[in-house]
């Protein structure tokens, strides 16, 4: 079995269909962005938009797609980016919540035209929430219950009864589930291709191994040997990666998250499973799992693994540790005793996650740079929502999109090590201690040890 190698997602596409050449000279531009992942490809394709006359380079420390933005699950999503009571502080209060939720809604669609459905492997099937024990089912009419206090429209999500789960995809145990056309199944890399070569054509400069080491209030980079001079802006879209930049450790967590995929299944198989719809598919234990049907017939499989490492480190090219590979396994066979699928490929990335679980676009007029992120993994439609706010924003433009409340300062920090990692690993354990009770215990009623942990993770 295949392990690491940045994706399967990567692994599939062969070669790179670009080859993006790497700074090799001092350069001037209007607007730096740092990150080749979607945020960034983004921010310079709707900046080419807004005045053809800018100048916009980005700059990736490794190659397009490299990320997390090559590397997740596939769903293109109009679930919720954040945390609404979080966001519903800010200066737009409840309106401001209830605006991000259309424009969630409506970018879905609006990322696939201007990308083009087949480019990205894009099939509108929406998503799927299975509950598989009683906590986890009342947990689900909780979370309907709450949609709709938002606002959220019947149509738009709905409860689902064990049978209609099972006529959708025959997950073992599936108790019931929540409903909403408001995905589609994607192939991640090919979709951060298709944003680049936008960026690109549109007039946008792309280097990749093009590390930036430092950045500067003097609106410079130092990117290798070399210096960047942004006259107008720079833009950090780094994601998990943030932690990279000099005194920035602290700034978002990099969640790690691992994924496995399955040899091709057999059409006998696929009868087995359902799944004809190719909805996304999410559990709702506290370590909960999510997957898709790829494109070429493959059951993709993800789950948080591994959460964290010390000091905020990162993986190296996507290898995923044996314990974590063994429990995705495990998870397969659980999810689909009736088949025997056999993994071929495993691999990890990191999401950017604030210390308030929320998203944030934070400019400085004082130094010119803008940071934003912190999607916690729903970052596939965020990127194109977030790059648009920037846009908006640096150009000097007053929108809806300015007057949405991811538009605010970055949250506090994370705590210092050993504190940080020992609250990921400890609540990630007593996640893990609720899922095993509530399996043995029917009731309704959510674990204790799961709510203790929301309460000190602040969800």
């Amino acid at each position: 079995m295949k392990n690491g190698e940045i994706s399967y997602w990567r692994s599939n596409a062969g070669a790179s269909s670009a080859n993006w050449p790497r700074l090799d000279e001092d350069l001037n531009v209007d607007v730096a962005i740092i990150g080749g992942g979607l945020t960034g490809l983004w921010t310079a394709w709707v900046l080419k938009q807004r005045d053809p006359s800018l100048e916009v380079a980005v700059f990736e420390g490794e190659e397009i797609g490299y990320g997390a933005s090559g590397r997740n699950g596939g769903w293109l999503s109009a679930k919720p980016v954040g945390m609404r009571r979080v966001l519903a502080r800010g200066t737009s209060g409840r309106a401001g919540v209830l605006a991000i939720d259309r424009v969630l809604a409506s970018s879905i669609h609006e990322i696939v035209e201007i990308l083009g459905a087949s480019e990205i492997d894009a099939h509108h099937g929406g998503w799927l929430e299975i509950a598989r024990s009683r906590s986890e089912l009342a947990r689900i009419k909780h979370h309907l219950m709450d949609a709709q206090s938002w606002g959220v429209e019947p149509e738009r999500v709905r409860l689902l009864g064990a049978e209609e789960v099972r006529n959708r995809v025959k997950v073992s145990g599936a108790l019931g589930g929540l409903y909403s056309p408001d995905n589609y199944r994607v192939d991640p890399y090919k979709l951060v291709l298709a944003v680049a070569n936008l960026a690109a054509s549109s007039g946008a400069a792309i280097y990749t191994s093009s590390r930036v080491h430092n950045v500067t209030d003097g609106r410079r980079l130092r990117v290798g040997d070399f210096t960047v001079r942004a006259r107008q802006h720079i833009v950090v879209a780094t994601e998990g990666y943030s932690g990279r930049e000099t005194g920035r450790s602290r700034s978002l967590l990099p969640m790690n998250s691992a994924m496995m995929v399955t040899e091709p299944l057999t059409d006998e198989q696929w009868r087995m499973v359902g799944w004809e719809s190719a909805e996304g598919i999410r559990g709702v234990a506290h370590t909960f799992f999510y997957g898709q049907r790829t494109p070429d017939g493959r059951i993709a499989i993800g789950g948080r693994g591994h959460p964290y490492r010390f000091a905020s480190k990162l993986d190296h090219d996507g290898r995923v540790d044996e314990k974590t590979v063994t429990a995705l396994s495990n998870l397969l066979r659980d999810l689909f005793p009736q088949v025997s699928a056999r993994p071929v490929h495993a691999w990890c990335g990191v999401i950017g996650v604030t210390r308030d679980w929320s998203p944030f676009v934070d400019t400085d007029p004082s130094n010119g740079i803008t940071r934003v992120g912190g999607y916690a993994g729903q970052g596939l439609t965020a990127s194109y929502v977030g790059a648009r706010i920037v846009a908006d924003l640096l150009c000097g433009k007053s929108t809806e999109l300015t007057e949405l409340p991811w538009v605010r300062p970055m949250p506090r920090r994370w705590e210092p090590e050993p504190l940080r990692w020992v609250g990921a690993h400890g609540l990630y354990k007593a996640y893990s201690i609720a899922d095993r009770m509530e399996a043995r215990r029917d009731t309704e009623r959510t674990a204790w040890p799961a709510r203790l942990a929301d309460r000190i993770a602040g969800r």
